[in-house]
């Protein structure tokens, strides 16, 4: 509830806020109620800064148990009594108190007893001279105080009795920065046995002797960063100024500044581990000797942090007695010489060196780097002449244990394909910023130089901003252990297919701002399939099916790879109509391939009119089928009489089948036809008395060259024709393969009614043994000899 405008918080406010663990009231203008904190059991953070309350005393009884940080800062409490702490009294967890800029000017004896468990007091701002900061330390001397904090509090001279107080506390860490300290007084810590940290950042000191950090024997961590300032006059550092930290294992002068380093400034760190002078000026560093550091002979320092300290030279053996040094850095310098490789001897220990940003240029030779065979890290870039690294041996074969190399910004423009041989374990390579541009011409003389065949478990490529326009088939060949490669800021237009086709571990692939125009499987198909960042943005795209359809699919369908700037840095640039739209707005329909569409729109259509023609058939002409298939099967498996010979003798030329009630008609119109040339068979004229029924239909209807229906709707209800005389006669048709039916229709009987009674249908025969009766007289004759045609026509049927 920090900048409001709250004035009165009542005990009924928070009353139902047992569970509540954190509140903020900083920046109010509160008037505190008696014991309004007391039924807040959880809290365990409060702050009520800036308020303008005129005292530390929040509660006259105990309250807050599980209160573990108060912030009272910037109010305006000039005094601590006694009884202020008291409502924290059972506050076993209370570990943090804040009173910064709180103007304290009077402390009564025993005002932190209350909160004796405090470990942690920040006191920054406190305009509080010298006699109040001793009583601050004595009051405190009761306490389990651990770190104190006394920032900006304009502490110009530590006097030898600021810190007496605190003899018999724990203090581990004190911090005095930001005081404009000029001057410490000999034995000012002496009381401080225990302290660990002791930070001194922005002061102004002007001289460190051997008095200075007396007493701090089990100090660790020392922090001088801009505590040493050179103004009027250059602060010094005495001979053995830090003998008596004799634990230290960080010491931080970065941003300082002292006459001189001499053969004794750092004698007596017998624990250091780390020196940082960076940014630093020291004029003895600009010219590095065996001499310079001969004062860390007895430290097992490990890391030297150099950078920015205008060194200019390096001798040889100027880190020889560094024999446990692994880390040296040396970036932003004015080095200006050829390593020869003596300069690092006695570093065999070394695994990280820091050459960058060099305001000069260094050059190389073959043995540049002998004396550091455990090498990982070597960082040159923008340090080196462009003619550096192009010699044989490659300086950097001594160095098979390197896995990190920056060779960036140099300009160089010739690299032969051995300068990585031998480096088996470098996983990290910088060329970024260079001219490389004809490195992988394939026009080249001599062909495109290969170099990086000598570093096949690389996982990072950098090779920036070097003009280069192709890339050689076999350039990254064998690199299946690369996981991130950069080629951003290039004039790579047309890509071969399979250029990176071993590189199946990729996650990260930048190719921004080329001159891609084409993104296609051929060449990405492979490096996007694991993709976890992508990174191609402002090329100008060709949004056409051929360039960018499978680029702008894979894109809709990656739920993995992140594509940033994707909305409005994939832009197109051709053809005129996508001009400067996003490619995502290319429309990926329009490039559809209609052939095989085309031809299953034709195979599905073909099988539905296939399927619709079919069920047509079987279920108009079934009958038809079924009709042909049966002659085909007698004919085939030989049931047919084809080898009675078609002249054989019959009795009768038609047997006439004819209902009752027809049987006139076929006296008046049938027999009269009758004379030698032909003959019927008539039921009630020609049966053998006594044979039975059924024996003389079948008898004389073998007899018959052909039988003869005479078809009324009365014939089709004839149970004897329907029952009998129809199912031996298309016996006849199908089963003996012979044409022997004639259908006179005397009446217009529908095909589905003949097929249902009779089990013929006018398609089973031919056209001219399908009579109808005229209507017309004149049309008998006509009738009689179509008649006579059909009873005389062979039975065999026509192939």
């Amino acid at each position: 509830m920090e900048h409001n405008q709250v004035y009165v918080l009542k005990k009924v406010d928070v009353s139902h806020c047992t569970n509540l663990t954190r509140l903020i009231m900083a920046s109010n203008k509160l008037k505190l109620e008696p014991e309004l904190f007391s039924a807040l059991q959880s809290l365990r953070v409060l702050d009520v800064s800036v308020n303008k309350l005129q005292s530390a005393k929040l509660g006259s009884r105990p309250q807050l148990p599980r209160l573990v940080s108060l912030d009272l800062a910037f109010n305006n409490i000039t005094t601590l009594r006694k009884e202020d702490f008291l409502f924290l009294s059972n506050s076993s967890f209370l570990q943090v108190l804040n009173m910064s800029s709180v103007s304290l000017k009077t402390l009564e004896p025993g005002c932190f007893k209350p909160i004796s468990g405090l470990r942690t007091l920040i006191m920054d701002g406190n305009k509080m001279d010298t006699p109040v900061i001793s009583k601050l330390c004595s009051e405190l001397s009761g306490t389990a105080i651990d770190a104190l904090f006394l920032r900006k509090m304009k502490l110009v001279t530590l006097r030898n009795t600021t810190f007496t107080g605190l003899q018999k506390t724990n203090l581990t860490f004190l911090d005095l920065s930001r005081n404009e300290m000029g001057k410490i007084e000999e034995g000012a810590f002496r009381e401080l046995s225990r302290l660990q940290t002791l930070i001194l950042t922005d002061n102004n000191i002007k001289h460190l002797n051997k008095g200075t950090f007396q007493g701090l024997k089990s100090l660790k961590r020392l922090h001088l960063t801009k505590a040493l300032v050179k103004s009027h006059t250059t602060p010094t550092i005495d001979d053995f100024s830090f003998q008596p930290l004799s634990d230290l294992e960080s010491l931080i002068l970065q941003r300082t500044a002292a006459h001189e380093i001499t053969e004794h400034t750092f004698t007596g760190l017998t624990s250091l581990q780390e020196l940082d002078m960076s940014w630093s000026s020291y004029a003895s560093l600009r010219n590095i000797t065996n001499k310079t550091f001969v004062s860390l002979a007895g430290s097992p320092l490990r890391k030297l942090n150099l950078t920015w300290t205008a060194i200019a030279q390096i001798n040889p053996q100027s880190f020889s007695v560094l024999r446990n040094l692994t880390t040296l850095l040396l970036d932003f310098n004015f080095i200006k010489q050829t390593l020869s490789g003596k300069e690092f001897e006695g570093l065999g220990q070394v695994e990280e060196i820091y050459m960058s940003n060099n305001h000069q240029t260094v050059n190389l030779s073959p043995e540049s780097f002998v004396n550091v065979p455990n090498l990982r890290v070597l960082t040159l870039g923008r340090s080196l002449k462009a003619e550096a690294v192009n010699m044989d041996p490659s300086p950097f074969s001594p160095l098979p244990n390197l896995t990190v190399l920056d060779l960036s910004n140099n300009n160089i423009a010739n690299i032969r394909e051995n300068m990585l041989e031998g480096l088996v374990n470098l996983k990290v390579l910088k060329l970024q910023h260079n001219n490389l541009a004809r490195l992988w011409k394939s026009g080249d003389l001599g062909g495109p130089a290969l170099f990086l065949k000598g570093a096949r478990r690389l996982m990072t490529l950098q090779m920036d901003s070097n003009g280069f326009d192709e890339i050689p088939a076999e350039a990254l060949r064998g690199l299946s252990d690369l996981r991130e490669i950069s080629l951003a800021n290039n004039l790579l237009n047309s890509l071969k297919n399979s250029i990176f086709d071993d590189l199946s571990s990729l996650r990260v692939l930048n190719l921004q701002k080329n001159l891609l125009t084409a993104v296609r499987p051929g060449v990405f198909k492979t490096p996007m399939s694991n993709l976890s960042l992508l990174l191609m943005d402002r090329n100008p795209f060709d949004c056409t099916c051929e360039s960018i359809l499978w680029f702008v699919t894979w894109l809709n369908d990656t739920h993995v790879t992140s594509v940033p700037g994707l909305s409005d840095q994939y832009l197109c640039n051709t053809p005129l109509a996508y001009f400067n739209r996003s490619i995502m707005d290319f429309d990926t329909l329009s490039c559809k391939d209609m052939t095989p569409f085309q031809a299953l729109y034709i195979l599905s259509s073909t099988a539905v009119i296939m399927l619709t023609v079919t069920a047509l058939l079987v279920r108009f002409h079934g009958w038809r089928i079924e009709f042909y298939w049966n002659i085909l099967i007698n004919r085939t498996l030989g049931f047919s009489d084809a080898r009675v010979e078609e002249g054989r003798e019959f009795e009768y030329d038609a047997y006439v089948v004819h209902a009752e009630k027809d049987g006139s008609w076929v006296e008046r119109r049938m027999v009269p036809l009758e004379n030698d040339m032909c003959k019927f068979c008539l039921e009630d004229r020609d049966f053998v008395p006594g044979m039975s029924k059924l024996e003389s239909i079948v008898d004389n209807m073998t007899k018959s060259r052909k039988i003869l229906f005479v078809v009324t709707e009365t014939l089709l209800k004839d149970p004897w024709c329907r029952r009998f005389k129809a199912h031996h006669a298309l016996h006849q048709v199908i089963e003996a393969s012979r044409d022997s039916v004639v259908l006179v229709f005397l009446q217009d009987v529908h095909d589905y009614k003949l097929s249902r009674s009779l089990f013929l249908r006018r398609g089973m025969l031919r056209s001219c043994c399908i009579l109808d009766w005229p209507v017309h007289k004149e049309r008998v004759p006509a009738f009689h000899q179509k008649l006579l045609m059909a009873l005389g026509m062979t039975n065999r049927l026509q192939e």
